[in-house]
């Protein structure tokens, strides 16, 4: 019996993945499973640059909007929730694409997750201090030193990740990455999977990320992290995301509107780097040397070639 197709649709930040998604999703009969780590919350939509109501309305979408931003969406929730969803997809006839730039929540998917070690929360709470005092920051540095591979992974501002990776490095004495593949995981199975990668120009990705970066603080950007502050907290994980981070700081009066513009552009650029360093360590993937909507056939055909393979 042949194994049903699966895409997966991988790329950095303003590559175009929603677009292009969309177009195999109607061109195929798909239905598309969203790999974000900040559209999994309600109420997050300006600064995650989430699929717009229409753009759902025309595909179906899975995983967007099933948190609230103060309660946690780990990478193992995600895996399990969209294992779940592609399988229910796959059930209806219909072709599922999962597509995002969230690697760790990818990995977890795919590959599986380790159990890891137990909490230990009085280093947590030592680094949590260390965080205060330096910054988020600090502890992305010392992760680097720890795990470098783990650290191009994990965003610099996000803190309980931050904190949780460097726990499982001294804890297994060796890099949580390492300690990854010492142990048994539970990887996907079931699906013949067909990974198209995003890579359009550095410089005109860059020039994309600063345009999007901006317009989101003059699309609402302040106004949704103010109300969201107000319900859930200023100190909810999901506000130390990418443009969150720099809209609270904007509101808390440590950056004027220019430099929190600046911040988020500069941000947003390094991340892109980041995620395009993780996802190039899969041999596996197509890479499609274009944004989602110049690279549509090419993209098109090897997803023909999936399906017949």
């Amino acid at each position: 019996m042949v194994e049903p197709l699966l895409v997966v649709l991988v790329g950095p930040t303003a590559s175009g993945k929603t677009a292009l998604g969309i177009h195999l999703a109607q061109r195929f009969g798909g239905e598309i499973v969203s790999c974000d780590s900040v559209s999994v919350y309600r109420g997050m939509d300006v600064g995650s640059a989430k699929p717009s109501l229409e753009e759902r309305a025309a595909v179906p979408h899975h995983l967007i909007d099933i948190r609230n931003p103060d309660e946690p969406c780990t990478a193992g929730d995600y895996s399990r929730e969209a294992r779940a969803a592609i399988a229910e997809i796959t059930a209806r006839g219909h072709l599922p694409i999962v597509s995002g730039g969230t690697g760790l929540y990818l990995r977890a998917l795919t590959d599986g997750l380790f159990a890891g070690p137990q909490r230990d929360e009085e280093l947590r709470e030592r680094l949590r201090q260390r965080a205060a005092a330096r910054g988020s920051e600090y502890l992305h540095r010392l992760l680097m030193r720890l795990d470098r591979k783990a650290s191009e992974s994990i965003h610099a501002n996000d803190t309980p990740k931050l904190i949780r990776a460097i726990e499982v490095c001294l804890a297994a004495r060796t890099p949580m990455t390492e300690a990854w593949q010492q142990q048994g995981r539970d990887p996907l199975t079931g699906y013949r999977i067909v990974r198209l990668g995003l890579n359009p120009d550095r410089t005109l990705l860059y020039d994309r990320i600063n345009r999007r970066a901006a317009a989101m603080f003059e699309h609402g950007l302040v106004e949704e992290t103010a109300m969201l502050a107000q319900e859930y907290g200023a100190d909810v994980r999901p506000l130390t995301s990418l443009g969150y981070a720099q809209a609270l700081a904007l509101l808390q009066g440590s950056m004027t509107r220019e430099e929190a513009i600046a911040a988020a552009q500069q941000g947003h650029r390094n991340y892109a780097k980041r995620q395009l360093t993780w996802f190039r360590r899969d041999q596996d993937v197509h890479w499609l040397s274009g944004f989602g909507d110049e690279v549509r056939e090419e993209a098109v055909e090897l997803v023909k070639e999936g399906l017949n393979g």
